[in-house]
């Protein structure tokens, strides 16, 4: 963001002021021409005062309508980028840790795609030798010192050093009238192969390799032939050599490109950016900006929130604090603020999900007793006749459920209206009462894979009427007994449906394991351990499988 220095500022105002001056001036001349016109000098004096004093109030005002201009002018932008800002539901922070499981899985990557470089025939004439070099294979590669590092503002340095190739090659040669055939066992040593992958954010949202920086040399190559006459062409190793160490130079670095851009991108791409959890909600994990990249992490601020498949704009604007990560220790954080389980709550809300109906064969039958018993049952009294039909519990939020995280842990609290219904066959339903219901639940946070789940429980109940505080007093003997009759045949449909979790946006294969909770003031963290299911291998080769399947 650009902020104008105080200098400029005051040329800026220098400059309104002088405009305002001359347009006092030009608007003063023209009422002394004014005067001018008058034969009377008393008139003529008296006139121009006070056109003067007009014309100079005027202008002064002008003036400081100006520097208020001004004023407004130079505080939009820094109010207008203010807004604009906005905070991260989610956050992951990768560490040099993680980095450092990543780096076997991209060593064996690498050596798997520098096996398959495929070089050009060679022909040529040397003396009286024509040759053909042809079939070079990649046999070994002996990666001596690999590293893989963070790149401060970049993204991830992949170094291999002091490594070796082994490969091999047939020869055809034409000496005078002889010719001979066989194959020819080479090295490529001191290896070295320095690659920078750029790190951004693509115009979706995700995660993206963006650029690659790519340097490789060798520093010597050796040949040795084989077969008949292979002492006699060892003069011709040092020749063919060069060219060689030239051919094989020039194939690293395209390989490296192709495995950064296409492969590793294509491996990108299995992280969820906006998709669905449901048949409800889905989720936005789109990244707000580049990823930070220092020595010791790489940190994404994803937007994290949920939306309603019916109607995706009508969104919960997000309050919440900027969740802050401050740890190194394990392999990955990830960081949840109050706004990604307020509107994941939002979401389930607006689309009618917490609405309840509690009747016929859905209805615990403790639960039907324990209504008959009570005070609603004293209700039915006064007409018999309603006595002997089924009773339905409604239950429907008047309000979005809102999350509180602190260092005690999370909970969830609700506001509900509770009408108590007869349901007399082929009649309309008879109201006994309407309460309101006040509940909070500890909400218990877990990952499995990269699946996060939350575990409820129900911590306080509240209820009262909503016709009179005669009935509130005759619901306080309910209080206790329809709390258990809640945690006992209500939460456990609640916890059935919440343990399906929802998708962290981590690559396909690869999932948390060894997680703890943490929980802050507006947010939690849960630092974990990285475990590989598949290798880069596999995992590109699915990605790739499935693409080819779906565009069937």
């Amino acid at each position: 963001m650009r902020v104008l220095s105080l200098p400029l500022i005051t040329e800026f105002t220098k400059g309104h002021a002088c405009a305002c001056y001359t347009a006092r001036k030009q608007t003063r001349m023209r009422g002394e021409h004014l005067v001018a016109a008058l034969h009377n000098e008393r008139q003529r004096q008296y006139l121009g005062t006070q056109v003067g004093r007009y014309v100079e109030n005027r202008s002064n005002t002008a003036l400081v309508m100006a520097s208020c201009m001004v004023s407004i002018l130079f505080l939009f932008p820094l109010i207008a980028a203010m807004s604009a800002e906005e905070v991260p539901g989610c956050k992951i922070r990768i560490t040099n840790r993680g980095l450092e499981m990543l780096k076997y899985e991209t060593q064996k990557f690498v050596v798997e795609e520098l096996s398959n470089i495929t070089m050009p025939e060679m022909k040529g004439k040397e003396g009286h030798f024509q040759y053909t070099i042809k079939e070079v294979k990649i046999n070994e590669l002996n990666l001596t010192y690999a590293d893989l590092a963070f790149q401060p503002g970049l993204g991830l340095l992949f170094k291999v050093q002091n490594s070796s190739i082994a490969l091999s090659f047939q020869r055809h040669i034409l000496y005078w009238l002889f010719y001979d055939t066989g194959a020819i066992n080479a090295s490529a040593e001191g290896v070295d192969i320095h690659t920078v992958l750029h790190t951004t954010r693509d115009e979706l949202g995700r995660l993206k390799i963006s650029n690659i920086t790519c340097d490789a040399s060798i520093a010597k190559m050796k040949i040795k032939f084989t077969g008949t006459l292979g002492r006699v062409y060892d003069f011709l190793a040092t020749f063919l050599t060069t060219g060689m160490r030239f051919l094989l130079n020039q194939q690293i670095c395209p390989v490296m490109n192709h495995a950064g851009l296409v492969l590793i991108n294509t491996l990108l791409e299995t992280i969820p950016v906006r998709t669905e959890v449901d048949n409800y909600v889905g989720i936005d994990y789109s990244l707000l900006s580049d990823p930070v990249v220092t020595s010791r992490s790489l940190d994404m601020d994803f937007r994290g929130m949920f939306f309603e498949l019916g109607n995706e704009s009508n969104t919960l604007v997000n309050s919440a604090i900027n969740p802050i990560v401050r740890e190194y220790d394990r392999m990955v954080y990830l960081a949840l603020s109050e706004y990604f389980f307020d509107s994941g709550l939002y979401s389930y809300y607006k689309a009618g999900i917490f609405q309840m109906n509690i009747a016929n064969e859905h209805m615990p039958k403790d639960l039907e007793m324990l209504l008959r018993t009570t005070y609603f049952g004293i209700i039915m009294m006064i007409n018999p006749a309603l006595v002997e039909y089924p009773i339905s519990l409604q239950l429907e939020l008047n309000s979005a459920p809102k999350t509180t995280v602190k260092t005690s842990g999370v909970t969830v609290a609700i506001t509900a209206i509770v009408t108590v219904m007869v349901l007399p066959p082929g009649k309309a339903p008879v109201q006994l009462s309407s309460m309101t219901m006040e509940a909070k639940f500890n909400a218990k946070v877990s990952m499995k894979g990269k699946r996060l789940a939350v575990h409820a429980d129900l911590r306080r109940f509240k209820i009262y009427s909503n016709q009179s505080a005669l009935e509130s007093l005759a619901l306080i003997p309910l209080q206790v007994p329809l709390k258990t009759m809640l945690q006992i045949s209500i939460v456990p449909i609640i916890n059935n449906w919440t343990k399906r979790g929802v998708a962290i946006p981590l690559a396909d294969g690869m999932d948390f394991i060894e997680e703890v909770v943490e929980y802050h003031n507006g947010y939690l963290i849960i630092g974990a351990n990285l475990h590989f299911s598949k290798g880069l291998r596999e995992m590109i080769e699915r990605k790739i499988q499935a693409d080819a399947e779906n565009a069937i």
